[in-house]
């Protein structure tokens, strides 16, 4: 009998477990419902999308088609009805399952200033999160000259670099301390603002707004020390919230988000949930690799590939995603006094450089500005690997010893268990043992091992195995 497998959502998540679902076979139906009108789309791209360095189809995800996989775009989900097993959708139909996945995603945050009516922003009042904001981003920038940024987190910096590669001169307006604060410590937050504020961005800090107005003149943006400040444009970047209405409204348990154990199970039996509306541990993700992750574990568990699959969460690293800036940050920012610490600052060149070591592992790290030692220090970080003696190599990016046993930022001296792609777990051996099979250029490798598809970090690494083989396979046939 064929089993009938609904997903609700064509983001990341979703599209990806299509697409999980669809390369192991089996007997069934999956139907993906998403809400927007486009074909799937890599949404951590936005931002370079925004700053003109790509256009619309370098965005858009390879999704699952052919037997077995009904695909529909601009249909929302209004209900779920678990006693009868279907979904209803705006356009009056009901989609029956037999088990259902709720890869809901989540929505922008739209702060609840005076002048601010969530439901009816203005023109020149746009989120950042999806491809339609982007594209009202995009237009409003066009002939405009000056933008506000509010919200200095990730997506924030990289929607004011954006505008700002543009030509607008561009303020990001931030209530805390430094930028970043979940992921950076305030010395390094003030590195990056000295950073950005050469890249054409200004940093207005510890100064929350109060309220909105816009004319036809522009955009109003009343800060809590009684200063207004004035721009074509405004851009929220203020976080954003998992989108569990449909699972609230069903009965399911939610807290946060929607509550998951390691099989992506929700409370009820039938209905699982993955990426940014799951909550996991406790936890609520956010990002694309663990959702990627949860895709793969529950197309495991599915299809019966794994039944006894499970979800566990891997350190994530943070990457800042904007042209001119180089920054990873991982683990935890604060300091405790219970571990080893080492710090290297030099603002005037824009770097900055910090790590945390307990019982001789990396429990957190702050890299900013150029240091060739930041792929030496993810893997250490990701797979727990003992740090090298000489501290000073990581934390100064000099070249590391023979003797020291860190991974080496040669491709000849990786080992192949070194994860070169965070996002969707590609290892040094997968990429080799593709080059084998045939692949030999940058796209084939990332067309076979979608390395490089998720925040995109790491394509350059990518190339550099690819020259690397291309040169050992010359060397080879010269001899």
């Amino acid at each position: 009998m064929t089993v009938r497998m609904v997903i609700v959502g064509n983001g990341m998540a979703g599209a990806r477990l299509a697409g999980e679902l669809h390369a192991r076979g089996g007997d069934r139906k999956v139907t993906v419902l998403g809400a927007e009108p486009h074909r799937a789309y890599n949404r951590i791209m936005l931002s370079t999308l925004l700053a003109g360095r790509i256009g619309e189809p370098d965005v858009e995800l390879t999704e699952a088609a052919g037997h077995g996989i009904d695909l529909r775009t601009g249909v929302p989900v209004t209900a779920v009805d678990r006693a009868a097993r279907e979904v209803h959708t705006a356009d009056g139909e009901r989609i029956g399952y037999d088990h259902l996945v709720l890869a809901t995603g989540s929505r922008a945050v739209v702060p609840p200033l005076p002048g601010v009516d969530p439901v009816d922003l203005p023109a020149r009042v746009v989120p950042f999160r999806t491809l339609d904001d982007c594209r009202r981003i995009i237009a409003a920038a066009n002939g405009a000259r000056s933008a506000l940024v509010l919200g200095g987190g990730l997506l924030g910096l990289e929607a004011a670099r954006g505008l700002a590669t543009r030509g607008l001169a561009t303020t990001v307006v931030h209530p805390r301390g430094h930028l970043m604060e979940r992921q950076l410590d305030p010395a390094a937050g003030a590195v990056l603002a000295d950073t950005l504020a050469g890249l054409g961005v200004t940093v207005q800090l510890a100064v929350p707004a109060t309220g909105m107005a816009t004319d036809a003149n522009g955009v109003r943006l009343d800060l809590a020390d009684g200063r207004s400040l004035h721009a074509d444009l405004l851009v929220l970047s203020c976080g954003v919230r998992p989108d569990t209405a449909l699972a609230e409204a069903a009965g399911l348990t939610v807290r946060r988000g929607v509550v998951v154990d390691d099989r992506l199970r929700t409370n009820d039996r039938c209905v699982s949930a993955i990426g940014d509306c799951a909550e996991h541990d406790g936890v609520l993700t956010g990002l694309v690799a663990p959702a990627w992750a949860q895709a793969r574990v529950l197309a495991e568990v599915l299809t019966g590939t794994d039944p006894l699959a499970r979800y566990q969460p891997r350190p994530v690293v943070t990457r800042l995603k904007a042209a001119g800036i180089d920054l990873a940050a991982m683990g935890d920012a604060t300091s405790d006094g219970s571990c080893e610490e080492l710090t290297f600052a030099d603002p005037a060149r824009g770097t900055y450089a910090r790590l945390r070591i307990r019982d001789e592992r990396l429990t957190g790290a702050i890299l900013l500005g150029d240091n060739p030692a930041v792929g030496t220090v993810i893997q250490l970080f990701d797979r727990g690997h003992p740090v090298p003696a000489d501290r000073r190599a990581l934390l100064l990016g000099r070249a590391l010893g023979a003797a020291d046993a860190a991974p080496a930022a040669s491709p000849a001296l990786m080992p192949d268990a070194a994860t070169v792609c965070q996002c969707n777990t590609v290892t040094k051996g997968a990429l080799v043992r593709c080059w084998r099979s045939g692949a030999r250029t940058v796209d084939a490798m990332v067309a076979a091992t979608r390395a490089g598809t998720g925040c995109g970090g790491c394509r350059d690494a990518v190339g550099g195995i690819v020259d690397w083989l291309s040169q050992a396979e010359s060397m080879e046939v010269t001899r």
